[in-house]
């Protein structure tokens, strides 16, 4: 059959994926890629590794794609936001890509706070000033390698690496990944003018910014090893996250969509450019006439992974292939299951990366309050996961606020596999949970974008009778009641602890043991 294929570049992994017609998976594939932690508050990727990941992914899938006897009509592209990348005039990296979990950018970021600039430039762009963001990761660089910032041709992302790796076009990157930089006018359309001032640059060193269903040429020699005609479609795409609500059929007004992987999000589709007043909210851009807002937390599915490695005696330790790491989570879930809603009085501020949304605070710090001698390693793992679940809910809280109510969530991602996760993020929104049947959700969605880009799904959402659902799972009364009263707790602690832990911060400015080595999340 005619298939599309979807290539997602995330933080740990590429994936790729064929979709058939009616959006049956026929191929698959996973690439995955160490996180280098250099140092604390640090993250970053090897961007060679990063596109050699792409094509590979690509040659891979479109290699069972001949086996299956299918025929490819297009490729769609994803990447991950808030990446930043040092580039030469053409297009190979000079550095490391620093990734959205990187936060060396903090004190800067208190700087455009501190000036008062920092919702007008939120309301401009789109993106709230945080660490996360390439605005003050400029910044940063500006006030400690002025330098290199100026001497360097071009600055780019993921999507602006992944572009030269595959196609042979010169140095671009689309609306939705540069609506995501906090250096883009979402309103004009144009990079900025007060934002490049700010990080120090001029935009001859951006890509030009293009729709996210431009139509690239693949490189010849990527062609050739992935045995595709060098005329194929090749769409340019977007953002993961705006991809990640058409992949799970999220774009009808009152459905959002949740991703719960090793980081998380819920997102909601909006037809204009939206200003959130309160600054809680992002806006990036799915097509020029889409556009998603939400909010993003640091913390999803790694604060199991970090239990495993930090209370899982009785368990035995993870293999260097992550598998047994993936077991020894289920089996951690499926112990904290056996725990009350509310870990019998014990609440969890889950920010071992920082956090992000709802209040985009650098120097945000995890804890648990409440702790007893009774409480278990249970009890720790499940309020972990209500935790994060609870964050969540905070931004669902700022939907309604803005006047954008959900009635429905669609859940995609790793997480989503363990049914405690599900329930518990069902009870803590008070909405129906419905999964979808594929995990590689992103992927779909750049799928799905690429046969808009070739008119064959129109309008956007049809794409919600494509997507296959698995199971659906309401939420608990007493439990959703529960959670909706503890919900001011988790905001007033959470705030309340930033001066204490920006005094831990001081006191104890060495790196932790064993942090300066490459991490797989």
């Amino acid at each position: 059959m005619d298939v599309v294929i979807g290539i997602d570049t995330g933080t740990t992994a590429t994936k790729g994926v064929a979709i058939g017609p009616r959006g049956e998976v026929r191929a698959l594939t996973s690439v995955h890629y160490p996180l280098s932690v250099p140092g604390p508050g640090r993250a970053e990727l090897d961007p060679e590794r990063l596109s050699a990941a792409a094509v590979e992914a690509l040659v891979d899938v479109a290699g069972q794609c001949r086996e299956h006897g299918d025929r490819v009509t297009a490729i769609g592209l994803s990447a991950f936001l808030h990446a930043l990348v040092p580039m030469s005039a053409d297009g190979t990296p000079l550095g490391p890509l620093i990734t959205w979990a990187d936060g060396r950018s903090a004190a800067q970021c208190e700087a455009i706070v501190a000036s008062g600039r920092k919702a007008s430039l939120q309301a401009r762009t789109g993106t709230p000033v945080h660490p996360m963001s390439p605005l003050t990761k400029l910044a940063w660089w500006g006030e400690n390698d002025p330098e290199v910032l100026h001497g360097t041709p071009r600055w780019g992302g993921v999507k602006e690496l992944i572009v030269a790796a595959l196609a042979d076009e010169p140095f671009l990157v689309d609306l939705s990944l540069a609506s995501g930089t906090g250096l883009y006018d979402i309103h004009s359309r144009k990079w900025d003018d007060e934002a490049l001032s700010i990080a120090g640059v001029r935009a001859g060193q951006l890509a030009e910014v293009v729709p996210t269903v431009h139509r690239l040429r693949l490189r010849a020699d990527v062609a050739s090893a992935a045995g595709l005609p060098r005329d194929l479609p090749l769409i340019i795409g977007a953002a993961d996250g705006p991809l990640a609500n058409l992949g799970v059929g999220a774009t009808p007004a009152g459905i959002a969509a949740v991703s719960l992987g090793t980081s998380g999000a819920l997102r909601t589709v909006v037809d204009r450019p939206t200003n959130d007043q309160a600054g809680r909210l992002f806006c990036y851009a799915l097509t020029e006439d889409r556009w998603v807002i939400g909010g993003a937390v640091n913390n999803a599915g790694s604060v199991v992974r970090w239990a495993g490695e930090s209370f899982a005696g009785g368990f035995e330790r993870p293999g260097a292939e992550g598998e047994d790491a993936d077991e020894r989570d289920a089996a951690l879930l499926e112990e904290a299951a056996g725990i009350i809603a509310g870990s019998e009085g014990l609440l969890c501020l889950p920010y071992l990366l920082g956090e992000r949304a709802p209040w985009w605070r650098p120097g945000m710090r995890g804890a648990y309050l409440g702790l007893r001698r009774e409480h278990t390693r249970p009890h720790l793992v499940r309020a972990a996961v209500e935790g994060v679940c609870q964050q969540l809910a905070l931004v669902r809280d700022s939907f309604d606020a803005e006047g954008c109510p959900v009635t429905e969530i669609r859940a995609t991602g790793g997480a989503v596999a363990s049914s405690l996760w599900v329930s518990i993020l069902s009870s803590a929104l008070d909405l129906p949970v419905a999964v979808a049947d594929t995990p590689e959700g992103t992927a779909l969605g750049a799928c799905l974008l690429a046969r808009h880009a070739l008119g064959e799904l129109p309008d956007l959402d049809e794409a919600a009778a494509l997507v296959p659902i698995g199971r659906h799972t309401t939420p608990d009364p007493a439990d959703a009641a529960f959670y909706r009263k503890l919900r001011p707790l988790v905001e007033k602690s959470a705030l309340a602890v930033l001066d204490v832990v920006a005094e831990l911060d001081r006191l104890a400015p060495e790196p932790l043991p064993g942090t300066e080595k490459a991490v797989r999340s």
